[in-house]
């Protein structure tokens, strides 16, 4: 009986040893692997952010206006959303491209996102039209909101062309509460303006939508939509630039804007060289220290050495290289992080450092 087990003992004790060698091995060779544990390490996102990356299968492609997609993500378990959300959707290429969440929040088999293709674009809107299709599976990450409803007496919308999709959903919540709502949408022309149909008919009791299709009747109005305003009305904008700067112009005292932004505003200081001296960066977790030269990005030197990190828009504006900063004082250069956020992360993509040294919890 002593034989079998001696023998058991000896075979145990073999295994455990082959294992921490081969760890050790695995150790020298990835010096990432495993990395140290931080407080509370969020590595690349608020707390408030949903990280986890999750294939979903296309089961619905609609052209839902001219030049605009419409597809409809299916999976399982999928995080809940409300109004304002959008996902990170990781296209075939690579690319990481953030579009909003137009469907139903109560929808909780799928969610439903809404592109058009910009010809002269960075090439993501180009790769969602031509290659993803019906049956293809394709990876994203969210949701999270950036541009939440908040509790008003009253909500005016300002919106142009594809500005339309984060709105929607929201316009179709107020309406069935019977909350107090206008909706000033313009677009180039009606055939280009996605879901003016549904849009009309939400707005048809009590003439509460304004549509102004540019061929036909120019440009929107944004300081007469925005006129004598109720204190506490919440504004919310989402389009061109033009179309920002204008309702940022025009909004009256006392009440609040809240802007989405698909492109980096103009005269901003995001992506500016100003101020931008060479420093270096500690990736604490793991155990590096990187230089950032002068004309580069702390986005690019790390993912020089992190190639996984992820970003999108280098622009500073869409939040997907948020991350949190362990030590340093931080240039924040970016258009979108609330002050809290700005206390312990940056952009990585176009803030930078004051000072010689920055430490990320990466």
């Amino acid at each position: 009986m002593a034989l079998p087990r001696l023998r058991t003992v000896v075979l145990v004790s073999g295994a455990a040893l082959l294992t921490r060698r081969a760890l050790k091995r695995r150790i020298a060779r990835s010096p990432l692997w495993p990395l140290p544990a931080l407080p509370e390490p969020i590595s690349g996102h608020s707390k408030r952010r949903a990280t986890a990356v999750r294939k979903l299968l296309i089961t619905g492609r609609t052209e839902v206006a001219d030049g605009v997609v419409q597809l409809r993500l299916e999976g399982p378990g999928l995080p809940p959303w409300s109004p304002g959300a959008h996902l990170d959707l990781v296209l075939p290429s690579g690319l990481v491209r953030q579009y909003s969440l137009c469907g139903d929040p109560e929808d909780t088999a799928a969610y439903t996102v809404a592109t058009r293709l910009v010809t002269d674009g960075r090439g993501g809107s180009r790769e969602v039209h031509e290659q993803l299709q019906e049956g293809l599976e394709v990876e994203v990450r969210g949701p999270r909101n950036r541009f939440p409803l908040t509790e008003a007496p009253g909500y005016v919308f300002v919106v142009g062309g594809i500005g339309i999709t984060p709105v929607l959903p929201m316009v179709r919540a107020l309406a069935a509460s019977g909350a107090e709502w206008r909706l000033l949408y313009g677009g180039r022309s009606r055939a280009s303006m996605p879901f003016l149909e549904e849009i009309e008919k939400l707005g048809a009791d009590g003439g509460r939508v304004t549509v102004v299709a540019q061929d036909k009747a120019g440009h929107p109005d944004v300081a007469e939509a925005l006129a004598d305003l109720a204190p506490g009305t919440a504004v919310y904008c989402c389009g061109p630039e033009p179309l920002m700067a204008a309702a940022i112009a025009a909004l009256p005292e006392g009440c609040t804007l809240h802007l989405e932004r698909f492109s980096a505003a103009t005269g901003g200081t995001a992506g500016s060289d100003e101020g931008s001296e060479a420093f270096e960066v500690e990736l604490r977790r793991s155990g590096r220290t990187v230089p950032v030269a002068a004309g580069q990005s702390v986005l690019a030197a790390v993912r020089a050495e992190l190639p996984h990190v992820a970003y999108s828009c280098e622009q500073g504006f869409c939040g997907t290289c948020q991350q949190r900063v362990l030590e340093g004082e931080i240039d924040h250069r970016d258009e979108l992080l609330t002050d809290d956020e700005r206390g312990d992360s940056m952009l990585i993509c176009v803030s930078r450092c004051r000072g010689g040294r920055l430490v990320l919890d990466l």
